[in-house]
């Protein structure tokens, strides 16, 4: 958690411990709540802070919540949390507006993680080759077949060293949470990224700028990238793209794990590869995959079209 978030908590269990005279446990209710959105922030985006924070951002916390498992009075509850610390910090000048104000949470009952398909895939791809730099084409390429092809999180992209990376036999060494190891496995379209990155950029960048570091990814001065350096660069290649949407980094996330499961994946296997600590957080994908199980069954079996078997 960056500082800027940090004090701002501080400052709003004091304004409800002090002025509104709150139990000491409902204020530590509402520390737990922020303290788990900042991390959240911290893990998928750099550390955004609480002021850049809009409406794109609690759709992506919400399914993020949805796949931890939590039930619709959970999220209400946390909803509420986060509703009052902005409500807060709007009454304080300290942000604009209310993100939160206009949640409905009975619209995320049933909440699906989004995800990419195989054309908006393919034009992410062609906008990250075509960054005007060709060195940071080689890198935001790799960048984008490394989060897409493995599904780790942002912060575990940044912080992947040389040594993580085996490019003989396909394996990446990745430091979770809770400073947990797990390997995995990436393709020859990673493995190819990867080397002509490695080949033609970093080492260039680096020697340019007269940096020396262990980590794979460098930003544009040859310094270790970081997770908000990374959403930036995503960003932009979304912008470039030509697609008029947003993108989150969970989203790449989404998009392997539910590729994984259509193509005959079991639970297990994508939980380990995702680094999930409970099997609960992964069953959010099944229901994609069940959906696209039922159309292809109604497709493929018109008998279960029959509207009357007798």
């Amino acid at each position: 958690m960056n500082r800027s978030n940090q004090k701002l908590i501080q400052l709003f269990i004091k304004y409800i411990v002090n002025e509104r005279q709150y139990s000491d446990d409902t204020a530590r209710a509402y520390h737990d709540d922020l303290v788990q959105f900042a991390t959240f922030l911290a893990d998928s985006g750099g550390e955004k802070d609480f002021s850049k924070i809009d409406s794109f951002d609690v759709e992506i916390y919400l399914s993020h919540l949805h796949d931890l498992g939590d039930n619709n009075n959970t999220v209400a509850r946390k909803m509420s949390s986060l509703r009052s610390f902005y409500n807060f910090l709007v009454n304080n000048q300290i942000v604009e507006d209310n993100p939160f104000v206009y949640v409905n949470i009975k619209k995320h009952a049933n909440h699906l993680p989004r995800f990419f398909y195989a054309k908006e895939l393919d034009k992410l791809f062609e906008a990250a080759k075509q960054t005007k730099n060709p060195l940071l084409a080689l890198r935001n390429t790799a960048l984008l077949e490394v989060l897409y092809g493995t599904g780790i999180r942002v912060s575990e992209c940044a912080n992947l060293t040389l040594d993580d990376i085996d490019l003989s036999n396909n394996m990446m060494l990745v430091l979770g949470k809770g400073n947990k190891e797990r390997y995995i496995p990436f393709g020859s379209y990673a493995n190819h990224a990867i080397n002509e990155y490695l080949n033609k950029s970093r080492n260039v960048l680096m020697e340019k700028f007269n940096k020396q570091h262990p980590y794979l990814f460098v930003d544009q001065h040859g310094s270790h990238i970081t997770s908000r350096g990374i959403e930036y660069i995503l960003d932009q290649i979304m912008k470039n793209s030509g697609m008029n949407s947003s993108i989150h980094p969970h989203m790449l996330r989404h998009t392997f794990a539910t590729q994984m499961l259509n193509n005959g994946a079991d639970l297990r296997t994508v939980q380990e590869l995702l680094g999930h600590s409970n099997l609960s957080t992964t069953q959010i994908y099944t229901h994609v995959t069940k959906e696209k199980l039922l159309k292809n069954y109604q497709n493929f079996f018109k008998r279960s079209e029959d509207e009357n078997p007798d």
